[in-house]
């Protein structure tokens, strides 16, 4: 039967699957909308799924279209292994995380050593220990090649199992492999090392740590300290500082919630550890000949000067994609001679391989030549992209959704650049841009309103609100 585009087709089962495989990914042609002289594409088969009604808002199909799975690892987790350790559990250590963080997979501790020095230690939960290479997890988690963290659900790159026993603060004690630096005033590193600790770690949100340091105690007032001069440093060696709007995107099916994320010192302060610990962890794998996948990044396209929002936005488009390689080089953007992701194996594949190459080392077996982790950077490089397109897809559809439930609110907008006729603006409460037709230079700012916003196709229309200045 031949249907009209105004029909409203009573479909049988077998023609719902057939349009939930398409608008999924999962298969390229659909007979029911080539009957309805529809594009067999999967954004037309969403479309007429949520105009039929088989679909709401609330679901979304990126994750299948990008191949990124979403069921849970099950594997099974060995025990840790009975192995030397550094017994650090004197020296408290604090996991400062999101408030609801279910994966604490990093820690911070300050040591006074004297001499000028003081050193930073980071603690990564010994996911290594856990995970062997090629063994059934590693490939589980080499085949995902991040967690994929959608607005409405979380599927872990590892089994909850694992996050569960490995992470850190989640028992009394944990085994941890951690990077100290012996850092002087201005933030230069007088010795490097990596060994295998066991930790007592302490939970915090960042709003609890902030009000620790502003209370002036102790350890947070010398990390707060180490992390300005490393910045600075950094700075001075040409990395780039970009503070743009970061928002939090939750959904259910009852609807879309975004909210902004604080930014408190505090979480400058453990992001500038996390870079130290990548940093000395590259340093120590240069200096004993321990292929890594070295994180490096060339040098941006052009010079933006300014800290306004568009001229934060113009220096990220400045910044060339970060690659992944068995050698060292540099990390221009962080103003780095060399640098490693090293503080997230539970959630990176990449830094999990990070910690596989440092165990070795530290065991004394050798560790897996370059050849070969290249066969694997590059194969969890391509699963992670699905992963981090899956998510930033999501992300809109659920902004769309908070938009839509709000039909009469005007959100206040700033012009960040322009090709043409056509602007992009940036909604800062929603860090969500979106094109419109003005000719309103960069930098001004007024109030816009959405209209005829697509689920299907990730679409909206936004025009200046009546009454806004300009």
């Amino acid at each position: 039967m031949l249907f009209r585009m105004t029909d409203q087709p009573e479909l049988s089962a077998a023609q719902r699957t057939e349009l939930e495989l398409l608008a999924r990914g999962k298969q390229e042609k659909s007979r029911v909308l080539r009957e309805m002289a529809l594009p067999e594409t999967p954004e037309a088969a969403h479309a007429l799924l949520l105009k039929l009604g088989l679909w709401t808002e609330a679901r979304t199909p990126y994750a299948d279209r990008l191949h990124a799975t979403l069921l849970p690892v099950t594997l099974p987790v060995p025990a840790f292994p009975e192995e030397e350790r550094l017994d650090l559990t004197h020296l408290p250590a604090f996991a400062i995380d999101d408030e609801g963080n279910k994966d604490p997979d990093d820690a911070v501790a300050i040591e006074k050593i004297g001499g000028g020095l003081t050193r930073l230690w980071v603690h990564v939960a010994d996911v290594a220990a856990l995970i062997a290479p090629d063994s059934p997890l590693d490939l589980e988690a080499r085949s995902r090649g991040a967690t994929l963290y959608l607005p409405d659900q979380t599927i872990g790159m590892v089994p909850d199992a694992l996050v569960e026993q490995a992470g850190l603060g989640l028992h009394e004690t944990s085994p941890a492999l951690s990077v100290c630096l012996d850092l002087n005033a201005d933030g230069n590193a007088d010795a490097v090392d990596v060994v295998l600790t066991t930790v007592k770690v302490k939970r915090l949100t960042y709003s609890e740590a902030q009000q620790k340091l502003e209370a002036g105690e102790e350890p947070f007032v010398t990390l707060a300290r180490l992390a300005r001069a490393s910045q600075e440093l950094r700075e001075s060696e040409g990395a780039l500082s970009i503070d743009l709007p970061e928002v939090r995107v939750k959904a259910d099916e009852q609807g879309a919630y975004v909210t902004p994320l604080p930014k408190p010192e505090m979480r400058l302060v453990v992001q500038e550890c996390m870079t130290l610990a990548g940093w000395g962890a590259a340093i120590f794998a240069d200096d004993n000949d321990i292929p890594l996948p070295f994180a490096t990044q060339d040098y941006p396209t052009r010079t933006v000067r300014g800290d306004t929002l568009p001229a934060q936005w113009a220096r990220r488009k400045t910044l060339a994609r970060t690659r992944f390689q068995p050698s060292p080089g540099p990390h221009h953007g962080m103003g780095l001679d060399l640098y490693a992701q090293v503080t997230s194996p539970m959630r990176r594949y990449l830094d999990l391989v990070v910690h596989q190459q440092l165990r070795a080392f530290l065991a004394g077996r050798e560790p897996m030549p370059s050849k070969t982790m290249s066969s694997h950077i590059a194969q969890a490089s391509l699963n992670a992209d699905g992963t981090r397109q899956a998510e930033r897809l999501s992300r809109r559809h659920h902004t769309l959704r908070f938009i839509a439930a709000q039909p009469e609110r005007e959100w206040p907008a700033i012009v960040i650049d322009r090709r043409g006729a056509q602007a992009t603006v940036l909604i800062p409460e929603l860090a969500f841009d979106v094109p419109i037709s003005t000719p309103a230079a960069v930098g001004t700012q007024f109030r816009v309103k959405f209209s005829d916003i697509n689920f299907s196709t990730l679409s909206s229309r936004a025009r200046i609100a009546e009454n806004s200045s300009q």
